[in-house]
């Protein structure tokens, strides 16, 4: 008999004491894998049920040591199973366990299941399930999308996806602003660049005897949104301050770590607003919020754990811890697109593209200033670019802001963060009509009837944007507003290298895989 079968036999003849925290009622005993691991008390529980998942079996002759798990926490329950019992715990499994919570005598946990009865409420073949504990590379766990969730890492970004919502709708809670629900589906592109999806109804071809063209679902194109900007805008003039967190869709052909065909945008309008800086004041807050309000919970600790062959898919926790530091820390610079051109042609820092006044700036002009000018750690704001690289929405600079500029601006930002570029965009929306027709026109985007009745040139793209001039017809107050990629956000936070992983079901070009 071994040590461990000698301490089973002696605890046999045991009767356990039920403890309980503040109460003898068993409804009070944690109902889930993190909660017992931090339920820790100094005499054995009995009556003690856990539902989870087999990550690893361990069997010996007399009993079978089970790791399970249920996607609470990042560590997992070690159960002591009698052989007998056994049957049917293979890795992948879901069970149901019935024992007592007792102290550990082993190493590497504080407390154990002693199991007495299991139950195998879904089986699993071990052979052929394809989540094991050894090694698997992001590359193959992608396309096992369905599987994925169950890796115990990935589990924890999936909670820390909650975590931040959760913290997300505290913040604009105690700000007043209200949450709303934008459509998905909508007639009007509201970036201009065409890069959308467009929605069918599945209609049938013609039938050739009738050569008669089926009525369409809608009256006219519809797409996927890329944005609930114009939504949002609409809501503020009813609402206030208004904020969503809903999906977008882009149809873009790029296949890079930093983008997605369908991602989810937190997106905010503040109404009554005439200043740029209230705008990336709000930012800077709520980022603040999140990071001071998540610093110290179980999940942030769990993103920092590396292990195995798995910590070179992922940053390194010193890089994230410094990431977090950042958005905790002091005020964040401010300089404007200018100021960002001149101290990128200063750079000694070659570049494959040069950096020119009117030019979008690009990732590795970004990187250059985030470390420059947020020594590497802090997030960077840079406002006022050029009008004719941003969108037609966006309210032009005033005339006497930089009169020695070769150009117009437009007020606006992006926020720039170390290692991972830009994440979020703002600006103060255009809301006197006559500038946003101005404004349209010469993105050459068709606005609809001009306040003449003459129409507008066939050469211009058409969009569905009347209702959205309309807003400023009547009564439409200086607002504006920003939208931030979540999912890059969670990748930024996590260490996570790339947005394919932050999302539970990711879609790419050439990838929807279930």
């Amino acid at each position: 008999m071994g040590p461990y079968d000698a301490r089973c036999c002696v605890m046999a003849h045991q009767s356990p004491t039920f403890v309980m925290r503040g109460s003898s009622s068993p409804s009070r005993l944690p109902t889930s894998v993190s909660g017992f691991l931090d339920f820790k008390p100094h005499e054995p529980v009995s009556d003690v049920k856990i539902d989870g998942f087999v990550r690893s079996v361990r069997a010996q002759k007399r009993y079978h040591f089970v790791s399970l798990g249920d996607g609470s926490s990042l560590d997992s329950l070690q159960a002591v199973v009698p052989a007998d019992q056994a049957d049917g715990l293979d890795i992948g499994a879901a069970v149901r366990l019935h024992g007592s919570w007792i102290p550990s005598e082993g190493r590497g946990q504080s407390h154990e299941l002693r199991v007495e009865r299991a139950t195998v409420l879904g089986p699993s073949d071990a052979k052929t399930f394809p989540i094991q504990k050894k090694y698997q590379t992001p590359e193959y766990l992608r396309t096992l999308p369905h599987l994925r969730p169950r890796i115990p890492f990935n589990s924890a970004v999936l909670r820390f996806r909650s975590e931040i919502i959760n913290s997300l709708t505290k913040f604009f809670g105690t700000r007043g602003f209200i949450q709303t629900h934008t459509p998905i589906l909508t007639s009007s592109d509201c970036e201009g660049a065409g890069e959308v999806f467009h929605v069918s109804a599945g209609d049938p071809p013609p039938s050739p005897s009738t050569s008669k063209t089926p009525k369409p679902f809608f009256r006219r194109p519809v797409y996927t949104t890329v944005s609930a900007q114009l939504h949002l805008e609409a809501l503020a003039q009813a609402l206030g301050n208004v904020w969503t967190l809903s999906p977008t869709f882009r149809a873009e052909q790029s296949d890079t770590p930093r983008h997605l065909s369908e991602f989810y945008m937190l997106e905010a309008e503040m109404s009554f607003t005439d200043k740029l800086d209230s705008v990336m004041d709000l930012v800077e807050d709520m980022l603040r919020h999140i990071s001071s309000d998540l610093a110290g919970s179980r999940v942030r600790d769990e993103l920092l754990v590396r292990t195995g062959e798995r910590a070179s898919d992922l940053a390194t926790p010193e890089e994230v811890t410094q990431r977090w530091e950042g958005l905790i820390g002091g005020s964040w610079p401010r300089i404007t697109y200018t100021e960002a051109i001149e101290l990128l042609k200063r750079a000694e820092t070659p570049f494959v593209h040069s950096p020119v006044w009117g030019r979008d700036l690009q990732t590795e002009h970004e990187k250059y200033v985030a470390t420059k000018v947020g020594n590497s750690k802090s997030p960077v704001f840079v406002t006022h670019y050029p009008r004719d690289i941003k969108a037609f929405y966006m309210k032009a600079s005033p005339e006497d802001f930089d009169t020695s500029l070769p150009g117009a601006t437009v007020e606006c930002f992006d926020l720039l963060v170390p290692d991972f570029c830009e994440i979020t965009g703002g600006s103060m929306r255009e809301h006197r009509l006559e500038s946003l027709l101005e404004s349209m026109r010469a993105h050459g985007i068709a606005p609809g009837p001009s306040s003449d009745g003459a129409v507008e040139s066939s050469q211009q793209t058409e969009n569905n944007l009347n209702w959205y001039v309309d807003l400023r017809r009547w009564g439409c107050p200086p607002h504006g507003g920003f939208g931030l990629g979540f999912d890059r956000l969670i990748c930024y936070l996590s260490g996570v290298q790339t947005i394919h992983d932050t999302s539970a079901f990711p879609r790419w070009y050439g990838r929807c895989d279930c």
